[in-house]
């Protein structure tokens, strides 16, 4: 038994060399939702606090993604969102997918779909209550 623990022990101390990889590819900040869109300081703050770190090129990786495996799923958390749509990318988009993402995220926000429960353990800024969710819901409605 000690000899299992001991090896579970050797492989999670070995697993903490292989990290996913988070880096950023090139792309043009000028493209950016909040850049093309201009929203007031109020919805620029909820976006940040509660989009950019899964869907944006500009995520802000927690202290605990520092450690294997929490940081491959994480990383697959935040590939997902980027998937899914990326703020970052928002300029780059055809105007016909702009607005089925609005569509999507302003329904995904009131369904309390967004941002994702397991986030706002962690990230109690992204907590939003009903005049925040309804203050994105309307910035995403005028953006369809």
């Amino acid at each position: 038994m000690k000899r299992l623990l001991l090896i579970l022990l050797l492989l999670l101390g070995l697993a903490q060399f292989i990290r996913p990889d988070t880096s950023v590819p090139a792309h043009d900040p000028a493209q950016d939702l909040i850049a093309m869109t201009k929203p007031t300081p109020a919805v620029e703050q909820l976006l940040r606090a509660a989009c950019y770190d899964c869907h944006s090129y500009e995520t802000q990786y927690p202290w605990y993604d520092r450690i294997t495996p929490v940081n491959w799923w994480v990383n697959d958390h935040v590939d997902h969102g980027r998937e899914e749509g990326n703020f970052s990318r928002w300029g780059e988009l055809p105007e016909k997918k702009r607005r089925h993402f609005a569509e999507e995220a302003g329904e995904l926000i009131a369904e309390g779909e967004m941002p994702l429960t397991e986030y706002t353990w962690t990230h109690a800024e992204a907590r939003l209550d009903a005049g925040q969710k309804k203050l994105l819901m309307d910035f995403f409605g005028g953006l369809r």
